[in-house]
């Protein structure tokens, strides 16, 4: 009994070597960028035919290695060594973002970073997550990862699980909390 499935466990082994249409199909990016650094800027105002118009700086992306996967079906950026990203408000106020690999899907607006992201805006909010999602149309982040958020303002540290976190860290919503959180009192006296 034994030896017939034994048997009949090593007769299911898939010897087939796949070739054509059907073999696995290598994917090859069509550019690679090695320690780039790549600028945003917008004109804040129409400029008219013979107006000498000043940008101004909205992100600075950089990192080691950038892999452009654009001529896809579904096409896509890798950033598999890291990638740094500075945000820059209308006050010129600037949030780091930054992540041991990242992946932007253009066709959707969708960011994925994974591996030790570090949000930090200007006021010194701090957000610490293994993995966070960023949807580039609405200016939303969102993680169903544990989460740890620094707020000097409050002088209060929140950890969780899972949330959803406005681009700037103004506004946030926590799936779930864990441990003790400080809440800080307003008193009428």
């Amino acid at each position: 009994m034994v030896l017939s499935i034994a048997m009949l466990f090593y007769s299911c082994k898939d010897d087939y070597e796949r070739v054509g249409d059907e073999a696995e199909k290598e994917i090859f990016p069509q550019g690679v960028a090695k320690d780039f650094v790549f600028t945003y800027t917008e004109i804040p105002e129409k400029l008219g035919a013979e107006e000498d118009g000043s940008s101004k700086v909205m992100a600075i992306l950089s990192g080691p290695l950038q892999n452009d996967f654009e001529n896809l079906n579904f096409p896509y950026l890798t950033f598999p060594e890291g990638l740094l990203l500075e945000i820059f408000n209308e006050n010129n106020q600037k949030t780091t973002v930054e992540s041991d690999y990242g992946i932007y899907y253009s066709a959707t607006g969708l960011v994925d970073l994974q591996g030790n992201v570090i949000i930090k805006s200007d006021d010194g909010k701090r957000l610490e997550t293994p993995q966070l999602y960023y949807d580039r149309e609405n200016e939303w982040a969102f993680t169903q990862e544990t989460f740890k958020f620094i707020n000097p303002e409050d002088g209060t540290v929140m950890d969780g699980k899972g949330m959803d976190i406005k681009k700037d860290l103004s506004i946030m919503k926590a799936h779930r909390t864990l441990g003790i959180m400080l809440i800080k009192e307003d008193s009428d006296d």
